[in-house]
């Protein structure tokens, strides 16, 4: 059976995705990302195919970013705290490149 990891969402991360992700498809990868990210192994191992997990730089906090559909430029922010994985933020494709000034637009969500 695999090992589960917790995934935390105190700002309703899930529930805003729901709602501003433009199709059914988005909402569908959506899913397979939060999977993806629950899959304790891929963390011991630091193998994320499908979302591509790797750290924000340029930033000061240790925030990671992953890909919910790579072609539309959705993405997802979380944090680890204490050994904890955080849902911190959906990312609109539009903005996606605008990484930095998204996370400090929304400091209060990071740690």
């Amino acid at each position: 059976m695999a090992e589960i990891k917790a995934l935390l969402d105190a700002f309703g991360v899930i529930r805003e995705a729901n709602k501003i992700l433009p199709s059914i498809d988005s909402k569908l990868k959506f899913l397979e990302a939060l999977a993806e990210l629950e899959d304790n192994n891929a963390h011991k191992n630091s193998l994320f195919p499908k979302i591509r997990l790797h750290k924000v730089k340029g930033i000061k906090q240790t925030i990671y970013r992953a890909d919910i559909d790579k072609m539309s430029g959705w993405r997802l922010h979380v944090q680890y705290i204490n050994q904890q994985l955080h849902l911190k933020d959906v990312i609109d494709g539009q903005l996606h490149d605008d990484v930095i000034r998204v996370i400090q637009s929304k400091k209060n969500r990071y740690e």
